[in-house]
């Protein structure tokens, strides 16, 4: 059916919604695709929803290439079977929780992995019923703190999410394999560039995943990326470790007084105006800096804990966050902050801007003070053999040359500092380049995570219980909507490719003759009859301004106006990409049109 602007629910706005922050969703919300019901909640409109099923149906054909199967699950779910994988309690407060008349819990989903798990025990028992893949396009729910930018970062989302199932870890690579392959189809047919790049699993679990990014300076994922081809989520990267020193002959430590220098910047000028090293003077970097921090954990508790890093070095937190949940043997999402001013009164061993690992192992470096009594966790940097200058955990006080290994230890290495640029990359490929990102998609080999903790088995070919094997796999729906208009668009609207548009050619009638109306109207129905989808400006007292406007702003690659023209046996084709127009003759605009639209 024709859509028609006259009856199309649809008001185009002029002016930028005030709480938009990035260009797709200005454009989306001016064009009339989505409108703000709530902070992170929005409706989808007739246009909205026809971008929309373009994006679905492009992942369900490359789904169903790979043999997956489509299934859907409720979106409010019950809270028994996230209290199995402890889920529920990790979640904290990220997710939506209420309850119903009777008191019983339940949850908006953020994800189903529990659901699917479950369905496929209910259902199958033999490595026979396996290799399976599920999917399913469904509405997630996230309690997101700071919802913005629209459908980048919101509330309520659609996500196409898949799992399979495997009977062994062979099995789980082929699923991967296969879904990685799937999803670099469904980005390259929606015409968004991806970059594959390592990740972390996060609260997720499992052993490998990675991360589908579009390059855009919004993203709100940095990556990096070397020319010999290694990529990866700056969460991900892991240092180059240097090699460990001999430090049998290295000097005994010894504190210095060094007043007034609670900043890496103040000591350094201290060291070099009154202690000097021979050769070079000191920098930042051959300082160990001690930053005092708070894991928040999932049950709402605080841990607080020292990381010891280069003093050259800033602390990524983002970094921290995808591993403290190891080093603390806590599961879910923990969030890595600064520590307090009551956090340090807690602690009386803290001194502020003098804080030193104090972990003597062999004889004790006079005028150290001992442990702070805190888990201290060090950069990979620091390794046995380097020497520092720290705190001497005393008020106006440092030692210089305390040696690691020798002098003090820790309790755990963790990837703690700001990847820089320049950075060598882990596997050797030459230095690291940074940039931003979208996360489109992230896929998972989970394992057995979850179908260990829900009991899912079957049996293998020698008649014995397996616990099944299990790939996950995520692509942000409306998420592609948003960049997808934040890819393609000019100061004038939005520039659709030409398979994710509303339809596939706009035409506008110009003037006020019947007879263009009526040149328009046989148009439409005659690009209906060939198979395309087709928005006609039909309105009949609405200037050539405001319709040409509109029709920049709505975004369909194909612009056909039929306008004063016509006196003359021609109508005008516009190509909203270019901006490109040609004028074609009335009787051969259908097979014009068709070429195109086909082409």
């Amino acid at each position: 059916m024709v859509l028609r602007l006259s009856t199309l629910f649809l008001r185009t706005l002029r002016e930028d919604p005030a709480e938009a922050e990035v260009a797709s969703h200005r454009l989306l919300v001016r064009a009339g695709y989505i409108r703000r019901a709530a902070p992170g909640i929005y409706s989808w409109l007739p246009l909205g929803l026809k971008v929309l099923g373009r994006v679905e149906t492009i992942i369900r054909e490359e789904m169903a290439a790979i043999g997956a199967q489509e299934v859907h699950f409720p979106a409010l779910l019950p809270k028994e079977p996230y209290e199995v994988t402890n889920r529920w309690t990790e979640y904290g407060d990220g997710i939506f929780r209420l309850q119903d008349r009777k008191g019983a819990d339940y949850l908006l989903a953020p994800t189903h992995e529990e659901m699917f798990t479950l369905l496929v025990k209910d259902l199958y028992n033999s490595y026979k019923d396996l290799p399976v893949s599920l999917y399913q396009i469904q509405n997630k729910y996230r309690d997101e703190a700071r919802p913005r930018a629209g459908l980048l970062r919101g509330r309520e989302f659609i996500m196409k999410d898949s799992y399979s199932f495997d009977i062994d870890d062979a099995g789980l690579e082929r699923s991967y394999q296969l879904h990685r392959k799937a999803y670099l189809r469904i980005f390259e047919r929606l015409g968004l560039e991806v970059i594959p790049v390592t990740a972390t699993s996060g609260a997720m679990g499992g052993s490998k995943s990675e991360e589908f990014l579009h390059p855009t300076d919004i993203g709100e994922d940095t990556f990096v990326r070397s020319a010999g081809g290694y990529t990866a989520n700056v969460e991900a990267v892991t240092t180059v470790v240097p090699p460990e020193l001999d430090y049998s002959g290295a000097p005994a430590a010894e504190v210095l007084d060094t007043p007034d220098t609670p900043t890496i910047e103040t000591l350094v000028n201290s060291a070099n105006a009154n202690a000097p090293r021979e050769g070079e003077p000191w920098t930042a970097a051959d300082t160990l800096k001690n930053v005092v921090l708070a894991a928040v954990l999932p049950t709402g508790g605080r841990e607080i804990f020292v990381v010891g890093v280069p003093g050259d070095r800033t602390v990524d937190l983002k970094r921290m966050e995808a591993t403290i949940g190891s080093h603390l043997e806590v599961g879910g999402e923990v969030a890595v902050e600064a520590a307090t001013d009551e956090d340090l009164k807690k602690h009386p061993g803290l001194v502020k801007g003098y804080i030193g690992p104090g972990l003597s192992l062999g004889e004790p470096v006079i005028g150290l003070e001992g442990s702070t009594g805190l888990r201290y966790l060090v950069d990979p940097r620091i390794v046995s053999g380097t020497t520092w200058i720290t705190g001497a955990n005393q008020h106006g006080k440092h030692v210089f040359g305390l040696v690691a290994g020798r002098d003090f230890a820790w309790d755990g290495v963790i990837e703690a500092v700001e990847v820089r640029e320049g950075d060598e990359a882990p596997d050797g490929s030459g230095p690291l380049q940074a940039a931003r990102g979208i996360e489109m998609g992230h896929i998972f080999q989970l394992g057995r995570l979850y179908t260990e903790a829900l009991g899912l088995k079957v049996l293998d070919a020698n008649g014995k219980l397996a616990t099944v094997t299990m790939g996950s796999y995520g692509v942000g729906v409306t998420r592609a909507v948003a960049a997808l208009a934040e890819a393609n668009h000019d100061d004038k609207g939005i520039i659709w490719p030409r398979n994710v548009a509303p339809a596939d050619v706009h035409i506008v009638a110009t003037g006020k003759g019947e007879e263009i109306f009526a040149a328009a109207e046989k148009l439409a129905g005659d690009l209906e009859a060939a198979g395309f989808d087709v928005m006609y400006d039909d309105r009949p007292k609405v200037s050539p301004g405001v319709k040409f406007g509109d029709a920049e702003l709505i975004g369909v690659p194909t612009i056909v106006v039929v306008g004063r023209g016509l006196a003359d046996g021609v109508i005008e084709v516009k190509d909203r990409r270019t901006g490109e127009a040609a004028s074609v003759a009335v009787d051969e605009a259908l097979e014009h049109l068709r070429t195109l639209l086909n082409g």
